[in-house]
């Protein structure tokens, strides 16, 4: 039987809250209405396991009978950016100089949101990599999951190689096809 299409809706909107813990969330749309719930595993078939709250989204929702659901993310900005750098770390370093840095392909090695940090290798090297949890939460997402895939600028920072910037995993590959 095929699916009624007739209640599928593109919607933008805010995340209001996420919880990766509870595997759900719910996003509040710019038109108003009832919230929409929002499942890890729609995240997940977007790349990602988590969100940070306030990020804007759009998403395609369907109608149930439980409420309105999205079921497919179609882009993620993360929340806009402050100037005051979010570490000291980089309190010296022009955003330019940051974003002269390429976006480059990692997997998590772990990370404990609790702590605030955690660690992640760029592909095709050993050398670990820090990410701070603030750094995370720029970037518009809330938590990582160890073996997860993501790009990062990576920088020299006063405690070694520090992640600056995370996004998407495929941010890496497509940054050079502007």
């Amino acid at each position: 039987m095929a699916e009624d299409l007739s209640s599928l809706q593109q919607i933008q909107g805010l995340v209001k809250w996420f919880d990766p813990a509870k595997g759900y969330g719910f996003v509040v749309s710019d038109s108003g209405g009832p919230d929409i719930l929002l499942h890890v595993n729609v995240l997940r078939n977007f790349g990602q396991s988590s969100v940070a709250d306030g990020t804007r989204i759009e998403v395609v929702t369907h109608n149930t009978d439980r409420g309105v659901q999205a079921v497919e993310i179609l882009s993620i900005l993360p929340p806009e950016r402050d100037e005051t750098p979010v570490l000291s770390d980089f309190a010296e370093l022009d955003p330019a100089e940051i974003q002269s840095h390429p976006l480059q392909p990692a997997r998590v090695k772990w990370f404990n949101k609790g702590k605030g940090f955690g660690f992640a290798n760029v592909f095709g090297r050993d050398a670990d990599v820090f990410l701070h949890v603030e750094v995370l939460r720029q970037s518009g997402l809330a938590d990582l999951q160890p073996g997860e895939a993501l790009a990062m600028r990576v920088i020299d920072g006063k405690r070694g190689q520090m992640a600056a910037e995370v996004q998407a995993w495929e941010a890496a590959l497509y940054e050079g096809d502007d």
